[in-house]
């Protein structure tokens, strides 16, 4: 029987008749024959199965043996023996492998024929030693589905006891060795069909024997721990993670992140793999567990770890959005590593590339679920651009990606960043500084955010783009000394020179930091701005004056007029100065720079005499119009006067500044409104819950020009504000006019944005947006010669310290100091007040002096003890040609401003005044070069235009311009090639030999640092390790063996643990 079926098969008759001569020798099954005639069938069923080939004699293979086995029971149990199933599981079958996939499926048909034989129990033992000795060999993915398969039906012939739990280990750790080299979508579904058999096999293991789950858990940690740069493991380990109840999260989190055998760098390896799960296909909670993980860490403040990890893994876990079928795991896992990720913008920023596109691609692929799912994504997005304002050039084309797209709320996006924060202010700096990279592409060095130091950061870079204070100096000689300027100095030096992406300005922050500065809190920039200007003036003004108090013939800084004459010094900018004949030449490079001089006239209404004083100011403090303008007066209601009309009749109640702006910065509430003149801001008249102001009329923005216009306003003192007149010996109303009369080379504008709410007693932010042109006029007002020699003041400009005009800080009303009373004026040197229209009086010429902006500092917050700061800026000097034509002129174009702007009526001259204005259609290409503009935020600095400081607190509402540095452009002294005050350098100075040595010997230290973290870099590569920094602060209010108790991977991965309180997972 059996020559005729095996000639049969291999014959080449048709199929049609093999099949019916088959069907007759499986019939004749129930017929008698001899023992051996049956062996001979059975041992040719063996071959046909393992070695047949083709399909038809496999099949045929099958149904001949069922049909012999099921009737010939006793001789195919002498067939199916020990010996025969010990020899295909260790031998192979003829030229078969031991290790092929058939001979498995072979043992399993035979085991189902022996089901209810009693000697079938033997052959379990048997198979269960020889499945254990199997899996520790590692077997390649179809042997081991196909293991898993014949397991999963005869559950007796896994392991039992001890060994069950070993054969779990190494199980797990096989799955830990797959790998797929298929690119074909069949292949790859094959694949993950044969690693979910495996799983599955595990997980009915651990049900029937929960004592092997905690060893199983011991391996996986064990392995994906593993830092053998030879050793990767499979992703198909995730298939293991929906099979662990979720019930444990806590326990094993919690054994996990608080065992000490545990070091970081398997700890990092660990959870950077289970990051890698979320591309498995069908995996179910590896979200949930990879999240787990992340929360565990940050309670025991592994920060080291979740920075490390995270600017790592983000960009992957980005990626995996593109994929349907894994998307919303690897979005919960993506929402909490940025959501917690709250010191610093970089992880953020890592993906930001790649919103857009993602955008685009859910908006159009038709999928029913991509529209939930781009909801749940820009909520996500719109978190953390609030979180991260302040990068208008990053953010603006994800808007326009996403601006059909509802917005969640203030609320909700607050509610959302607090959920998730794990990291506290003073864990970013040191991991910030030790991430080596090299300049952007500006060729700018940024500088590190020392911990909510973002207003200093702005300030300086402020300064540092002004060119000619930077030029200045650079060249001052200041060797061997230890003053504020030397420090700034130094810091201008490694901003232009060193080779690092950023700089740490620790010295200059603790030089310059006011004492009642609490370090790492939030501070105001305007008034470090302040302070630091006052501090530089009031050093260089001490060294003047020792330099005065002790003449030394033979200094080098000073020497003496052998002729007699007075002594001349060196000044710091290396000019001689004679003190006594050219006061002018010993003011300080401040007051060279950004000092300049405001004349306040007070005229009392009643008998129209005059009060003047000069003095010197190094910013404006410029206030918004209250934007309700009407007043009541004798119980009627006054429309309050425009700008532009203010002056024409003072007596009409024009609005006052300081009674209507409150107190500013920290200062005192101002005297409120008069109630003959009441201007209630808008801030008073909403409730406490109000945060900002808003436009109830269709009228445009205000601008600077606006801005100022109303600073230089007339304004009325009246009521509890009005002026003792000691002509008249009494109070009386008056108008108080202010004017420049000597323009700075850099004018510093400071809006005041921080109104003061008597109401709440809380300073409030005024978020109004305000046009910032970039040419401005300013009215700049003249004495004639004989005014000049007629009218004179007191000299401010020798006080300690520079006054702030229309400072908040100051808490009395200005016009008290100017009580016109005999003896002060004599003191001071004061003209006596004059009589409107007297021939004493001088007439002011009126110039507009243009100015072209250089900088801008801009508030990102909703109120002034929180936020960023982070500033726009161009290299401007006053010799570039950055003005439009139709404000360029030559000296000899100009003729006598004085001569057509001269008024000699006093008490009018305010109407005849030239506003400031802004130039109305500035040219394109004027000042608008490639790559003009910078935008410094800390330790970024990037490319930028004109365009996105104007377009910024429109996209952006609580991004909005604070402080404004102008430069002014002296034509004259361009087209004369003349330098005033000796200051203005036309290219950088080069570096003096001290400053040199210090940057050189640091860009060499950088070198060293680059060249050992590519070192260190190169012997992680393998592992996909990342270097471990410690933790640092930004701003945030405005990172194996084969045995049961053995496991691990090779490397150090992690502590052996077998109780429940040890387990690591």
């Amino acid at each position: 029987m059996d020559k005729i079926l095996e000639g049969l098969v291999s014959s080449s008759h048709p199929v049609q008749v093999k099949k019916a001569i088959v069907k007759k020798v499986v019939e004749a099954a129930e017929k008698a024959i001899t023992e051996e005639q049956c062996q001979a069938l059975y041992r040719l069923t063996a071959r046909l199965i393992l070695l047949g080939e083709d399909a038809f004699q496999k099949q045929v293979g099958y149904q001949v043996l069922e049909a012999y086995a099921r009737y010939h029971r006793a001789e195919f149990e002498r067939f199916f023996s020990k010996d025969f199933i010990l020899g295909l599981l260790q031998q192979g079958y003829g030229p078969l492998d031991r290790k092929d996939p058939g001979i498995i499926e072979f043992i399993h048909s035979c085991l189902r024929l022996l089901i209810s034989c009693p000697l079938v129990l033997e052959i379990f033992a048997v198979i269960q030693v020889e499945v254990l000795r199997m899996v520790c060999e590692q077997p390649d993915p179809p042997l081991c589905a196909r293991l898993s398969t014949m397991l999963s039906d005869f559950v007796q012939c896994i392991p039992r006891d001890k060994s069950a739990a070993l054969f779990c280990q190494q199980l797990v750790r096989t799955i830990g060795y797959f790998s797929c080299t298929a690119s074909q979508e069949r292949e790859l579904r094959e694949y993950v069909s044969q690693v979910t058999k495996v799983s599955t096999l595990l997980q009915n293991i651990w049900k029937a024997e929960p004592a092997t789950l905690l060893p199983s858990l011991q391996e996986v940690f064990a392995i994906i721990s593993s830092t053998d740069p030879s050793f990767e493991p499979s992703i198909a380990l995730a298939s293991l993670v929906q099979h662990i109840p979720l019930q444990m999260i806590t326990v094993l989190i919690r054994s996990l992140t608080t065992d000490q055998n545990v070091k970081d760098a398997s700890m990092t390896q660990a959870l950077c793999r289970m990051i890698d799960w979320l591309s498995w296909p069908l995996a179910q909670h590896v979200d949930t567990w990879v999240i787990a993980l992340l929360k565990g860490l940050a309670a025991v403040q592994k920060f080291t770890i979740l920075i490390d990890v995270t600017l790592l893994k983000i960009e992957l876990v980005f990626n995996r959005l593109w994929y349907p079928i894994v998307r919303q795991g690897a979005l919960a896992v993506l929402s909490h590593m940025l959501l917690s990720f709250q010191h610093s913008p970089e992880a953020f920023h890592l993906v930001v590339p790649h919103i857009v596109p993602l955008v685009q691609s859910l908006k159009s692929d038709g999928l029913s679920t991509s529209k939930s799912f781009l909801l749940q994504f820009t909520d996500l997005i719109h978190c953390m651009m609030y979180q991260y304002s302040g990068f208008p050039d990053l953010y603006d084309n994800i808007l326009e990606a996403i601006k059909e797209l509802p917005k969640p709320s203030e609320e909700k996006i607050k509610l959302i960043l607090n959920q998730s924060a794990w990291t506290s202010q003073s864990n970013s700096l040191a991991s910030g500084l030790l991430r080596l990279t090299g300049k952007s592409e500006t060729g700018k060095t940024g500088l590190i955010n020392l911990g909510n130091t973002c207003y200093m950061n702005s300030i300086i870079q402020t300064l540092f783009m002004a060119t000619d204070f930077r030029r200045s100096v650079l060249s001052l000689n200041l060797n061997g000394s230890n003053t504020l300027m030397k420090k700034l100095q130094l810091l201008f030096a490694f901003l232009a020179h060193t080779q690092r992406a950023a700089y740490a300005p620790r010295n200059f922050f603790e030089a310059s930091r006011p004492p009642w500065f609490t370090p790492g809190s939030q501070q105001d920039c305007s008034e470090y701005l302040r302070f630091l200007l006052d501090r530089l003036h009031e050093e260089e003004k001490t060294i003047q004056a020792f330099s005065l108090a002790k003449p030394c013939p033979s200094s080098t800084d000073a020497s003496v007029n052998i002729n007699g004459g007075s002594p001349k010094f060196a000044t710091t900018d290396g000019h001689l100065a004679d003190v006594p004949s050219e006061p002018d030449d010993q003011k300080t490079l401040i007051e060279q720079m950004f000092g300049g001089r405001l004349s306040t006239s007070i005229r009392c209404m009643h008998c129209n005499s005059i009060s003047k004083k000069e003095e010197p100011f190094t910013d404006l403090s410029l206030a918004f119009r209250p934007p309700v303008e009407t007043c009541l007066q004798g119980g009627s209601i006054l429309t309050g006067i425009s700008i532009s009309d203010s002056t024409e009749d003072a007596g009409k109640g024009t609005l006052s500044r300081e009674t209507c702006q409150g107190s500013v910065s920290g200062g005192s509430e101002s005297p409120g409104c008069s109630t003959d003149t009441v201007v209630k801001p808008k801030q008073e008249q909403t409730n406490c819950e109000a945060i900002a102001t808003e436009n109830l009329s269709p009228d445009p923005p205000p601008s600077v020009p606006d801005l100022i216009n109303y600073f230089l306003a007339p304004e009325i003192l009246d009521e509890d504000n009005k002026y003792y007149c000691e002509k008249c010996v009494s109070l009386h109303c008056a108008e108080k006019t202010l004017q420049v009369i000597d323009a700075p080379e850099y004018l510093i504008l400071t809006l005041l944005r921080f109104s003061y709410d008597a109401k709440c007693h809380v300073r409030r932010k005024i978020l109004d947006n305000v046009g910032i042109p970039l040419f401005l006029q300013l009215p700049l007002h003249h004495r004639t010669a004989k005014s000049s020699a007629a009218t004179t003041s007191s000299d401010c400009s020798r006080s300690s310290s520079p006054l702030q005009v229309d400072s908040p800080e100051s808490g009395e009303n200005l016009a008290k100091k100017l009580k016109p009373s005999g003896k002060e004026e004599g003191e001071d040197g004061e003209e006596p007040e004059q009589e409107d229209g007297s021939d004493e009086e001088m007439p002011l010429g009126i110039q507009s002096m243009p100015y072209v902006l250089s900088s801008v500092v801009m508030h990102s917050g909703m109120s002034s003890e929180s936020g960023h700061y982070y500033s726009y800026g161009r290299n401007v000097t006053s010799a570039d040609c950055c003005l439009p034509p139709t404000l360029c002129y030559r000296e000899e174009e100009t003729g006598d401003a004085t001569s057509s702007a001269g008024q000699t009526n006093s008490n009018r001259a305010a109407s005849t005044d030239l506003p400031c204005t802004s130039l109305a259609r500035p040219e394109r290409e004027v000042g608008q070069t490639a790559r003009d503009w910078f935008l410094f935020n800390d330790s970024r600095v990037t490319f930028t235009s004109f365009q996105s400081v104007q377009n910024v607190t429109s996209r952006f509402p609580k991004d909005t311009a604070y402080v404004l540095i102008y430069r002014k452009q002296d034509l004259r002294n361009r087209y004369n090639n003349g330098t005033p005050n000796g200051m203005r350098l036309s290219a950088e100075p080069p570096l003096q030999k001290e400053l040199m040595d210090v940057i050189t010997k640091d860009n060499k230290l950088f070198l060293q640092e680059q060249e050992l973290s590519a070192r260190t870099r190169a012997l992680q590569a393998a592992s996909a390790s990342c270097s471990f920094r410690p933790n640092g602060s930004d701003d945030n209010d405005p990172p194996g063996s084969c045995g049961p108790t053995g496991g691990g991977g090779g490397g150090g991965g992690g502590g052996g643990f077998n109780t429940v309180s040890r387990l690591v997972f």
